[in-house]
């Protein structure tokens, strides 16, 4: 499991927000400056969908590093979306917030950690359980 996750919400801005150069940045050779047209973009507006139920928070751990998400990164968790198999979740499990994938089926309900020297927890009557929202992006820093 996760120790603990650092829990932050969106903070409104008056800012227009960060230059956006409206052309694909090629990764092979190199296009003409002059090609590019610049416009503003705000990644409050990209990446959140419901500001009331949207909060980020820090992963803290390797848990989760085949599905992309790695110690430090910051996700951006929206809590108005339902819980869906194959979604992944932030959830509150026995004290502790952990960040997994959902597994559900007749079977049960499964947090699967996407790294294979991390069990799966079966969530079973006996645990304190709450998935408290669904990550919907990843913020990396390079």
């Amino acid at each position: 499991m996760t120790k603990s996750l650092q829990f932050f919400t969106p903070k409104t801005s008056n800012s227009t927000g960060a230059i956006f150069i409206d052309i694909g940045i090629s990764a092979g050779f190199p296009s003409p400056a002059d090609d590019f047209t610049e416009t503003r973009i705000s990644l409050d507006e990209e990446l959140i969908t419901n500001k009331e139920a949207t909060f980020f928070a820090k992963v803290n751990g390797q848990s989760m590093i085949g599905a992309g998400l790695d110690d430090k990164d910051l996700l951006v968790i929206d809590r108005s979306l339902e819980p869906e198999n194959n979604r992944i979740a932030v959830c509150f499990l026995d004290g502790e917030f952990t960040v997994k994938r959902l597994k559900v089926s007749d079977g049960g309900v499964w947090l699967q950690p996407e790294n294979p020297e991390y069990p799966s927890i079966k969530i079973t009557e006996e645990n304190d359980f709450v998935i408290w929202g669904i990550v919907t992006s990843v913020i990396k820093k390079v």
